[in-house]
């Protein structure tokens, strides 16, 4: 398969109706996406039984999706991906419904001709794959996301395997991590860690409180500088703010050992920035509530 044919594959697949209102995450049908190239990897086919669709997408909404009320509804992504026409179903039911679905066997794949391209390319699913976590998650969880998919990490980020596709005209800037490290003292704010290595500071980054994918601003009251443990569990909605200034930790989260149990303290740690230092904005902090923390805080 040629550059072109692989390109077009990857805007087909990474270019789905989603539905997007002020920032707020719908990545149902891409985390659907990815579970039947998984499959296709694995398996050498796409098709997948209704049954572990909602069992294994399920989980991953559950895990990786924004928290909503009501359940992740796998149902949703499953029926409504045919509208992209990158979808089919083996027999017609009625977008959103889980009966009809229950009622009796049915199989989801995508159509035959992106199921044949993918199939004869054996570097093109890690391709699209690659396009879809680069464009719906921060690189902290982006490893995660695959391996619950199926797919692994290292294939889809290996040297010179070139997603070809543009997931955002917005340009990062390449100044705010410096400037995020030297706001914060390059330390942790949550936790105070500040190791360096030859003057240099080493795991501890710079992180959006909102994402940048979705619209977040490269901006001093839009980042924390976060140890790398703290970073991630920020963005998988283990850590929250519930103001500028205090920690939450989400009841969902549970630790059995001492040093997994050091997370329960910093609920409710109040943030001890240098003078002049700007907190996280109130909207930021809001859209991170909504879109990623997970469950409740914890009550205490």
């Amino acid at each position: 398969m040629g550059e072109a044919d692989v390109s077009d594959l990857i805007d087909r697949l990474t270019s789905l109706r989603q539905y997007q209102e002020s920032g707020r995450r719908s990545p149902h049908k891409p985390l659907l996406v990815l579970l039947a190239l998984g499959h296709l990897v694995n398996t050498g086919s796409s098709l997948m039984q209704w049954q572990d669709v909602d069992e294994r997408l399920g989980f991953l909404l559950q895990e990786f999706g924004p928290p909503r009320r009501g359940g992740p509804k796998p149902e949703y992504p499953f029926t409504r991906l045919r509208a992209d026409m990158v979808w089919q179903l083996s027999r017609d039911v009625p977008d959103d419904q889980v009966r009809p679905l229950n009622q009796e066997p049915i199989s989801g794949q995508f159509v035959p001709d992106l199921e044949s391209r993918l199939v004869s390319d054996p570097s093109a699913p890690y391709k699209v794959a690659r396009g879809i976590v680069e464009q719906q998650f921060p690189m902290t969880i982006a490893s995660d996301v695959l391996i619950a998919t199926g797919l692994d990490p290292e294939l889809v980020f290996s040297e010179g395997l070139d997603a070809s596709v543009s997931v955002s005209e917005r340009r990062r800037s390449s100044s705010w991590p410096r400037e995020i490290l030297q706001a914060w003292d390059g330390s942790c704010a949550f936790c105070g860690f500040d190791g360096q290595l030859g003057g240099a500071s080493v795991a501890v980054e710079a992180a959006h409180v909102r994402w940048f994918k979705f619209e977040g601003p490269d901006e001093l009251d839009n980042g924390l500088a976060l140890c790398s443990l703290h970073h991630k569990l920020f963005d998988r909605g283990v850590l929250g703010l519930r103001d500028p200034e205090t920690v939450m930790v989400s009841e969902a989260f549970s630790a059995r050992t001492d040093e997994g149990r050091r997370i329960y303290d910093l609920h409710g740690k109040r943030l001890s920035p240098r003078p002049g230092t700007a907190l996280p904005a109130a909207g930021n902090i809001r859209w991170h509530l909504e879109e990623v923390f997970k469950a409740e805080a914890l009550s205490a």
